[in-house]
């Protein structure tokens, strides 16, 4: 016989709730976070050569502009579990909120370099946030047997803000006649470009207000009773709240409120799971994802491809990312967290290996020969494709599930941390490492990629249909 601790005599593993629509509603207003993750992390694409050119920098310069929003990510996923843990998830989200906003406004009426990079930080800070709180509070508030396509929204989020950055900076392009710094009602078009997110930064903080707070948290602060409300909004009518109550209360007296010093391991500094989740938070980036999104419209400008030609393939790359996370969220829950990550390491290495192909070619006329254009534009879409069918999705899923209760937000702030110092480190050291051989530097990813998969058969475990309590 199983304890309540446990979950199974709450009827948590197969509940289902009374108003799925509902539990959509508040999973997508949550994952509005990880929408303005992806447009702030997207949208400075459209400005780099506008930057560069305003400000005459050269492109180890260029790279840390770009890539310092990233320390700021690091800082905030590093505190926002502490905090989340203190104030509430909710109260989190409008933190974060206030911070895009302000970023936005900043980013767009810079008045120096520095200034630029400043709210560069600020912003990166409330990415770091979002991408925290994200994930956490999706999996507290999703019923287990929906909790990894709900789970998946965190990624969808990510990958829609991505695609209408860059239809944004297509749109502001076409407007300023294919100049970023074309004028437009007296602001250079990149301007426009970073100032647009106010708007959904905005709404981020409106929809704060339209959601629950996360029932683990009430819980912990001795609010049962709305907890158990919101439990029933959830979870559906036919779960045992009391039983759920007593299931969640029974694992926190068992355990504590997360901190740092509950990560630390006696022989390896972190326990084994802290580090299993680093390993996917880094491996997610080292593959050079964020290559494809930050440099993308440099990349091709720089093979010979017009500028908004260039912008238009970018755009294109986050259509195929929306759809390989479409792909992902109908298979998660289905075929399982570890054989989607297997997959995606397989096919990302051989399509890396064919872009690191393709651009060690000699350039013809400033522009790649035909065959290996072809094979790089295709490639590097299958890169995107495979990426967002797997380690887009599963990573968050995993992190926003496979830590104990005690462990979860401190361990989550951890690897998110983690996830962000490996994105600068690919970030800001792209453009030296494509200046000295762009193919060898997509050799370095794909190795990545194919570490990557012995790395999830000997260490990661699968999750899928598990309660949060019977993790750890």
């Amino acid at each position: 016989m199983t304890t309540a601790a446990n979950g199974p005599e709450s009827g948590a593993r197969t509940a289902h709730p009374d108003h799925l629509g509902h539990v959509i509603f508040i999973t997508a207003a949550a994952a509005m976070g990880g929408f303005l993750f992806g447009y702030d992390s997207s949208v400075i694409n459209g400005a780099v050569e506008a930057i560069r050119d305003r400000y005459d920098i050269g492109s180890g310069t260029l790279a840390q502009v770009i890539a310092i929003a990233l320390i700021g990510c690091a800082i905030g996923a590093a505190t926002a579990g502490r905090i989340a843990d203190r104030i509430g998830r909710i109260r989190c989200m409008q933190i974060a909120s206030v911070l895009f906003t302000a970023s936005a406004i900043g980013s767009a009426l810079p008045f120096a370099l520095w200034d630029l990079a400043m709210w560069r930080i600020i912003g990166g800070f409330a990415i770091g946030m979002a991408s925290v709180i994200g994930p956490a509070y999706i999996a507290e508030v999703s019923p287990p047997a929906y909790r990894g396509r709900l789970g998946s929204f965190q990624q969808a989020a990510i990958v829609i803000g991505i695609a209408v950055s860059q239809l944004v900076n297509y749109a502001v392009l076409q407007i300023a006649d294919g100049d970023q710094r074309g004028k437009i009602l007296g602001l250079e078009a990149w301007q426009w470009m970073l100032g647009v997110m106010v708007v959904p930064a905005i709404l981020y903080g409106v929809l704060s207000f339209a959601i629950p707070e996360s029932p683990r948290f009430l819980i912990s602060v001795g609010k049962k009773a709305q907890a158990r409300r919101i439990l029933e909004e959830v979870e559906g009518k036919n779960t045992d709240l009391d039983a759920r109550v007593a299931e969640i209360e029974t694992a926190m007296h068992r355990e504590h409120k997360s901190s740092f010093k509950d990560l630390l391991g006696n022989r390896f500094f972190f326990l084994p799971i802290v580090w299993v989740g680093i390993g996917l938070s880094m491996f997610q980036q080292l593959v050079g994802i964020n290559v494809a999104f930050y440099y993308s419209a440099t990349l091709w400008q720089s093979v010979g491809i017009d500028p908004t030609d260039s912008f238009f393939y970018s755009f294109t790359t986050s259509i195929i990312n929306i759809i390989g996370t479409v792909i992902a969220m109908v298979l998660v829950d289905r075929v399982g967290r570890r054989p989607l990550a297997l997959v995606g390491s397989v096919g990302m290495a051989i399509a890396l290996a064919f872009e690191a192909w393709a651009f060690s070619a000699d350039l013809v006329d400033g522009k790649l020969p035909t065959t290996q254009g072809v094979v790089a534009l295709v490639a590097a879409h299958t890169f995107v494709l495979f990426f967002a069918l797997s380690w887009g999705v599963v990573v968050w899923v995993f992190l926003g599930e496979m830590f104990p209760n005690r462990l979860r937000a401190a361990a989550l702030g951890v690897a998110v941390f983690a996830q962000w110092m490996a994105n600068w480190a690919i970030t800001a050291s792209f453009p030296s490492l494509a200046d000295w051989n762009l193919s060898g530097t997509y050799i370095i990813y794909a190795c990545f990629a194919v570490l990557s998969i012995p790395f999830v058969l000997k260490f990661v475990k699968e999750t899928k249909g598990k309660t949060l309590e019977e993790m750890g």
